[in-house]
């Protein structure tokens, strides 16, 4: 018998003063039984940092064809792709193909510096490619207040996020290890 997904309702009130982006998102995540809490955080947290009217959410880990979230314009095209965890060097290089613009949101701690350290030289040369870091105390944080049905108030300005939630807040700044040129 297959396991099926867990689906986690998230109410997200984000106010991105360094981008002037003000707005709710009511979001629907299915959680792959594979996936850890801190996963399926960091592709929230990695949701609230790149918001806009038309970012999805991707099949994510049952899929190779599609990236942990995107955003395609009204034509079909996809503008933005964004992976989160530590990609191979190829799928990075294949979005690159198929978007404008690329990030990567890498968590992990030591796991993810030990990822930079084998694929910096590869992805510095790609120019539509972004790769942040998100901490990994952060996304500890946010899996803590995992549940259901969530609601955060996300509140970034000046490059420094702060993530209010009714069981608890925290905060953090997403580390650029490499600009888009």
């Amino acid at each position: 018998m297959a396991l099926t997904a867990t689906l986690r309702k998230a109410e997200l009130q984000i106010s991105d003063m360094d981008r002037g982006y003000y707005a709710a998102h009511s979001l629907t995540l299915a959680q792959h039984p594979s996936e850890t809490d801190q996963r399926l955080m960091a592709r929230l947290l990695t949701f609230a940092l790149y918001a806009e009217e038309r970012l999805l959410f991707g099949k994510g880990l049952s899929s190779d064809d599609e990236p942990d979230l995107w955003r395609m314009d009204y034509t079909g095209a996809i503008e933005q792709w964004i992976e989160v965890g530590q990609p191979d060097e190829s799928r990075v290089r294949k979005a690159c193909g198929r978007a404008r613009s690329v990030v990567v949101a890498n968590y992990g701690g030591r796991a993810a510096d030990i990822w930079w350290d084998k694929n910096a030289s590869a992805l510095i040369k790609l120019k539509p490619v972004q790769v942040i870091d998100l901490p990994a105390d952060a996304v500890a944080a946010a899996a803590e207040l995992i549940q259901r049905s969530m609601r955060f108030d996300v509140v970034i300005q000046d490059g420094e996020v702060q993530w209010l939630g009714d069981s608890g807040s925290f905060a953090f700044t997403p580390t650029v290890r490499k600009a888009a040129a």
